[in-house]
């Protein structure tokens, strides 16, 4: 039977439409860095070589006892600049695209790619539905949850996209968006 992480940890794979804070562990991720606007040619040659690598795991794993579906591409994104990341020109974000590997799966399974573990700990989570571009309005809901409960940002801004956007409609599309947080010191 096939491994599905998107089914077994609904507490990582599922969130509400209103912000939530949640606390994440540590996870195994094939991941691949790289700098540029989404739709631009690094980036798609970053997601090839992130599910090729996937896949390469999987068969490994499989050969081992432990097949398993390859779970969602997900990224980290941030801005070297000390102007709010959506003014940045697009052409200048930073990326780090991830796909979960399960338990099962270790660096020495992985070829193409970077194997590392990431934990991130405290969160505020929330589900997006509709196209990136109305993130904003997502992302404001989140800092105002974010300030009402005393949190400040403590690591890169995390996606997990839930729908393909080559079978989804832009309108039906749905992302996690996810931030690391603390909470802000007391004066």
């Amino acid at each position: 039977m096939k491994l599905d992480l998107a089914k077994t940890d609904k507490h990582y794979y599922q969130a509400p439409t209103e912000p939530t804070l949640r606390t994440f562990g540590t996870y195994g991720y094939v991941t691949v860095t790289g700098s540029g606007a989404p739709e631009g040619p690094e980036y798609l040659a970053a997601v090839e070589t992130l599910y090729r690598t996937a896949h390469g795991a999987k068969k490994i794993a499989k050969v081992g006892g432990h097949d398993f579906v390859v779970p969602k591409l997900e990224g980290l994104w941030w801005v070297e600049s000390d102007e709010p990341p959506l003014t940045v020109p697009r052409a200048q974000w930073h990326w780090q695209l991830m796909i979960r590997m399960p338990d099962a799966v270790t660096s020495d399974m992985v070829h193409g790619a970077t194997f590392e573990r990431l934990t991130e700990g405290a969160a505020v989570q929330v589900l997006h539905v509709g196209p990136y571009a109305t993130e904003p309005e997502t992302l404001a809901k989140m800092d105002a949850f974010m300030s009402a409960e005393g949190l400040t940002m403590n690591g890169r801004h995390h996606e997990i996209y839930l729908s393909d956007p080559r079978r989804v409609p832009a309108a039906q599309a749905k992302t996690i968006l996810r931030h690391p947080v603390r909470r802000v010191a007391e004066k």
